[in-house]
């Protein structure tokens, strides 16, 4: 197990002066937008901020577990919209809401189940699987609903999407919660040690004894888990599900997780990084926003981020390699 334990240790040295960058550009911009907008930093703005992050946060927390394990799920976005799809169908048969949101949770866990499973049984790369299911997903959904949008009536649902806590967006509340349990869950318990330790040399994880194959097939179903949540909270935000709802939703998902330091090639990453990347885009869209920027030069300056994210992740493994 000493192989286990020294990728668990390995991690300590995955954020430092990535950690310092991202503090100290959010910081910028923060000081470049509020010179450029007077609206930027008050109360309801800065609310807006949240709400825009937090569904992708949500997702965001599980992509970082199974990208820090090697992984990489594109079909976040699809299995958000089926989870939605679920969660109103169901609304509108007359489902309670507990039965109608643990089946929109259990979509998203079975997804995750038949993602690791191609990934760990039958060893296709992890990126043409997910890109798979991401099709197989979302072309369901269309089946299922004739390409037809769901209205959904039920308040005490619809509420979840606008209500607050001590001026919290309650949405915002559900993803901190989603970062707070899975940071308390990654340096303390042994599925966190393994996220790092099968990312970081997989072979000589099973050597060790561990079942890689199980534990990636649960680092699927938390990342899908956490996808069908965030769907069903979009559905509550919007009123309605749609076969087409968080149509990229991967490209957020996945540069704010890279931006936030988790390596490509597994083994590194943190989720607090995660978050600060998250918060750097949204403070970098809602500027853009303000400063009435077009909304296709906001996908150039999104696809812009993400290359430099993957170029830096690139050249911090060149580095370490040569040492």
């Amino acid at each position: 197990m000493i192989a286990v334990r020294a990728a668990a240790v390995e991690r300590a040295r995955s954020f430092g002066a990535l950690g310092i960058g991202l503090v100290a550009a959010l910081v910028v911009e923060l000081a470049f937008f509020t010179s450029q907008s007077e609206f930027f930093l008050t109360e309801p703005n800065l609310v807006n901020i949240g709400r825009a992050m937090a569904i992708v946060g949500i997702v965001a927390a599980g992509e970082t577990i199974v990208m820090i394990s090697g992984g990489f799920d594109l079909s976040v976005g699809s299995t958000m919209a089926a989870a939605g799809m679920v969660l109103a169908y169901g609304l509108q048969e007359g489902w309670p809401l507990a039965v109608a949101g643990v089946a929109g949770l259990l979509i998203g866990g079975a997804i995750g189940v038949a993602n690791g499973t191609i990934v760990s049984y039958l060893r296709i790369n992890p990126l043409i699987a997910t890109l798979a299911t991401l099709g197989i997903v979302r072309g369901l959904a269309f089946v299922v609903s004739d390409g037809e949008e769901i209205i959904v009536h039920d308040r005490d649902f619809l509420d979840l999407g606008t209500a607050e806590v001590w001026k919290i967006p309650l949405i915002v509340l559900i993803m901190l919660g989603a970062f707070i349990v899975l940071g308390l869950v990654m340096p303390r318990s042994r599925f966190g040690r393994y996220v790092y330790a099968i990312g970081s040399n997989a072979r000589a994880s099973r050597l060790a004894g561990v079942r890689i194959h199980r534990y990636r097939i649960a680092f699927y179903v938390v990342c899908g888990v956490l996808a069908a949540l965030a769907g069903m909270v979009a559905v509550a935000r919007v009123g309605s599900a749609q076969p087409t709802a968080n149509l990229g939703a991967e490209l957020d998902v996945i540069t704010a997780v890279i931006l936030g330091g988790t390596s490509l090639n597994g083994g590194r990453g943190r989720l607090f990084g995660t978050f600060l990347g998250l918060l750097l885009i949204a403070v970098l869209n809602n500027g853009l926003i303000l400063m009435d920027v077009q909304s296709y030069w906001q996908q150039v300056v999104k696809g812009g981020v993400l290359l430099l994210a993957v170029f830096w992740d690139e050249l911090r493994r060149t580095r370490r390699d040569e040492y």
